[in-house]
């Protein structure tokens, strides 16, 4: 029997819908960047605070010092937060707080007033949006077979910042005013607020849905339990965390590389870079402009390092970076000079993919060793080391510049200590050590992880 053509009806089409990891990820990249050009845009702001309210540069770069500590210390309890109340709930708050911060700012007329708003409200709100919030996504909601590439785009989210928000903030600070920057930044943190609310989740299982690489049987949740309804604080988390992290010597090991990682790149580079450079005859300008072109490398480098990280060992692959860094900078006071040269182009372009190209790699090891329900809050004490890093060597090299006359000792001291760790990085156990957890199931579980 012929069907008639009239009753005939097409086969339904299936289509394709993009998985929420992917628009989950889009607006936590969004916050990411928002937060990277939150703290940088402090560093334009310097001089016409200077020249309105005659404050001395002693007490605007304190209270950016205040600034980058604050947001270094903030991403281990961040960390524990965000496993305590939620994702969504805790950037939500961390962009209002932002918003409150540099808000406030316009109406300020004391010098405490800057060190509270700058250090305190945008260093905790920045901070909450550290690369541990871009661990913790990564964590929940893709296996671990997609993580280092996604991990990678997070990590390149600082540069990006930087090149989306500071050359506008430095063009309203020198063009209309200081407080059009501040109002900007206050209405960018409140513009990505609804945008959180509306798209971000705690988890997948929250949706009914599993991470994304999953294969169909596997559970909705694959992460470990999680300690919630324990009546256990996040501070409390995160401090004993440190406490039974501290017992592993692969925790200290990554805490110091990443100390000096921080050291020979926001607080060697990122700080001095451009006085050296004007020290050599450059004009400053100029090495700005080197310095700029570091973090549009640093977009390629990061992205590529995650990629690298889902295939080959992580522990080979910081070897790598922090020896071809620590080579390179001992021939840094060869390369500046009055004009651009092709070999200092080199390594601003060699620099500028190896900039945080460690991130991927550290976290990676972080889940290893720790597990993936604490490598959020382990990679959060990392990260602080970072930041911690990153100040001393700003003070120290600044002492070099002011008791010799060059920086050719600290660049020195820099190479060194990458070498250092790059050595430091093949002592890394290839599985998680037996005994570095206390009870209740925390050393099972993390041998289950590797």
């Amino acid at each position: 029997m012929t069907i008639p053509a009239t009753d005939r009806s097409p086969a339904p089409t299936r289509t394709k819908r993009v998985h929420r990891a992917w628009w989950v990820t889009a607006v936590v990249l969004a916050a990411l960047v928002a937060a990277a050009g939150f703290r940088s845009s402090t560093g334009a702001l310097l001089e016409p605070l200077e020249s309105e309210f005659g404050w001395s540069r002693a007490t605007t770069s304190g209270a950016v010092t205040a600034n980058l500590v604050v947001y270094g210390l903030t991403a281990p309890f961040a960390a524990a937060l965000m496993e305590r109340f939620g994702i969504r709930r805790v950037v939500t708050g961390a962009l209002l707080l932002v918003a409150l911060g540099s808000g406030l700012t316009v109406v300020m007329t004391a010098a405490w007033q800057l060190w509270v708003l700058w250090g305190l409200a945008v260093g905790v709100g920045t901070g909450a949006m550290a690369l541990v919030l871009g661990a913790v996504v990564a964590n929940r909601w893709f296996v671990e077979s997609r993580r280092g590439l996604v991990t990678g785009v997070f990590s390149a989210a600082g540069a990006a910042g930087q090149l989306v928000f500071l050359p506008g903030i430095a063009a309203l600070a020198t063009g209309p005013g200081w407080r059009w920057a501040a109002v900007v930044v206050t209405g960018a943190a409140l513009l990505l607020v609804p945008l959180v609310a509306l798209v971000v989740r705690d988890r997948p299982a929250d949706l009914g849905l599993r991470p994304y690489g999953a294969e169909p049987g596997q559970a909705l949740d694959e992460q470990p339990a999680q300690r919630r309804g324990t009546g256990e604080g996040p501070a409390r988390a995160a401090l004993r965390t440190l406490r039974e992290s501290s017992r592993s010597r692969t925790f200290w090991i990554l805490v110091g590389t990443f100390w000096i990682c921080g050291w020979s790149t926001n607080g060697l580079i990122g700080t001095h870079f451009i006085p050296a450079a004007h020290d050599h005859g450059m004009p400053e300008t100029t090495a700005a402009g080197l310095l700029a072109l570091v973090g549009v490398f640093d977009l390629v480098g990061t992205i590529a390092s995650g990629w690298l990280t889902d295939r080959v060992d992580p522990r080979m692959l910081l070897f790598g970076y922090y020896a071809l860094r620590g080579l390179s900078l001992l021939f840094v006071p060869a390369l500046l000079g009055p004009e651009i040269a092709p070999n200092l182009f080199i390594f601003i372009v060699f620099y500028g993919l190896d900039w945080v190209a460690t991130v991927p790699p550290t976290i990676a090891l972080c889940r290893r060793h720790f597990g993936v329900a604490r490598s959020g809050v382990v990679f959060g004490w990392v990260f602080a080391s970072h930041m911690v890093g990153a100040g001393v060597a700003a003070s120290y090299a600044g002492w070099v510049r002011q008791g010799t006359g060059d920086y050719f000792t600290a660049w020195l001291t820099a190479g060194g200590l990458c070498l250092f760790a790059a050595m430091a990085c093949l002592a890394v156990p290839g599985s998680p050590e037996r005994g570095a957890w206390n009870a209740e199931g925390e050393q099972a579980e993390v041998a289950a992880v590797a």
